[in-house]
């Protein structure tokens, strides 16, 4: 397929830089081979069934922008620059692969100071990358991070305004609890704990996983063949007593929906070709586009996603792409609010 067929056209006030207030207010869009039903998130427990298996991803972000002055000395004395640094992922030798701004100014050697007593020595500079080794570790760290740092927000929001505090809650999960994310998994957000007892009390079930979303996430394809595009890596896990609790539903007949492309991408991963979940933990690079024959995945619970984006690929392999198109349409003509913010649809392939 080519990449132009996943473009469409999105008017810019249907994007959304703030997100439903309280969260489970959002809109849903419920879409099965046959039905198109506008609803609403707290619908949920009337639309799902007991038995029903949610998987959420228990991945916390981390407040990875952080704005700081390079330090450079020379004959004349010591200069100072602004920098803008974004963190990517953690190394395996212990540092921090992370954008710069401006990157191409910055030298290894060099330190920024972020204040709050967090400094970071450039260490490497990889292909428009840095690599930064900061003088914090541990809970030392996550504390600065805490204090001076500021929520990644997707560039299409950035752009239509500033990040503030109130994004520090916004686009954090009600279940976060592993840090490793530079970004939300959005569909995820639009959960409250009300809402999580009422589908409990419902009997349907939850299942978590862990995968730490990275900045890759907003990078744009730019191969026409999609079958060419290479995707970005991330790291998961599933616990084996997770793979049992699918395995365990599916054999009860019971659906497996992950909430967020990040978690379907994830259980999918792990998944052998007979359909059986088990444990993983490493990296997964799985690019699901249609043609794609899904293992353990009833139904997707996900926002409305970019215009040629590697996510769309996904819904379109998971319900078909002209039932996707059907979907993007009547959301755009219902006024959906679309991306991280936005509202969201439950993709029900099997009705």
């Amino acid at each position: 397929m080519r990449l132009s067929d996943f473009d469409f056209d999105l008017p810019e006030r249907l994007i959304a830089t703030r997100p439903a207030q309280p969260r489970s207010s959002a809109r849903l869009l419920l879409a099965t081979p046959d039905r198109l039903e506008d609803r609403v998130v707290t619908n949920l427990p009337d639309i799902l069934r007991a038995g029903d298996r949610l998987v959420l991803n228990d991945t916390k972000v981390i407040p990875a922008r952080l704005f700081g002055e390079r330090l450079r000395h020379s004959d004349q004395g010591e200069t100072r620059a602004r920098v803008e640094i974004t963190l990517l992922n953690p190394t395996p030798s212990g540092s921090w692969r992370a954008l710069a701004k401006p990157g191409k100014r910055l030298k290894v050697g060099e330190w920024v100071e972020f204040g709050g007593g967090l400094r970071a020595e450039v260490l490497a500079k990889p292909e428009g990358e840095v690599d930064l080794g900061f003088n914090l570790d541990g809970d030392a760290f996550d504390q600065a991070l805490d204090a001076i740092g500021n929520m990644p927000l997707p560039p299409y929001i950035a752009a239509l305004r500033p990040v503030d505090d109130q994004d520090k809650t916004d686009y954090q999960t009600v279940f976060a609890e592993n840090s490793g994310a530079v970004a939300a998994p959005t569909a995820s957000l639009h959960f409250d704990d009300a809402l999580l007892a009422r589908l409990a009390a419902k009997g349907i079930e939850f299942t978590r996983v862990t995968l730490h979303v990275g900045a890759g996430t907003f990078l744009p394809v730019k191969v026409d063949d999609v079958s060419d595009h290479k995707m970005h890596a991330e790291w998961g896990e599933v616990t084996q007593t997770a793979a049992d609790e699918i395995n365990q539903t599916r054999a009860a007949g019971g659906r497996i929906i992950p909430v967020g492309t990040t978690a379907l991408r994830l259980i999918e991963s792990a998944a052998t070709a007979s359909g059986q979940a088990q444990a993983f933990r490493g990296e997964t690079d799985i690019f699901i586009r249609p043609g794609y024959g899904f293992r353990v995945t009833d139904g997707l619970m996900t926002n409305f996603h970019l215009p040629k984006s590697t996510l769309l690929m996904l819904v379109s392999a998971l319900m078909g792409k002209a039932r996707m198109d059907d979907v993007y349409r009547h959301a755009i003509s219902g006024d959906y609010r679309f991306f991280s913010y936005g509202d969201s649809s439950l993709l029900l392939p099997k009705g």
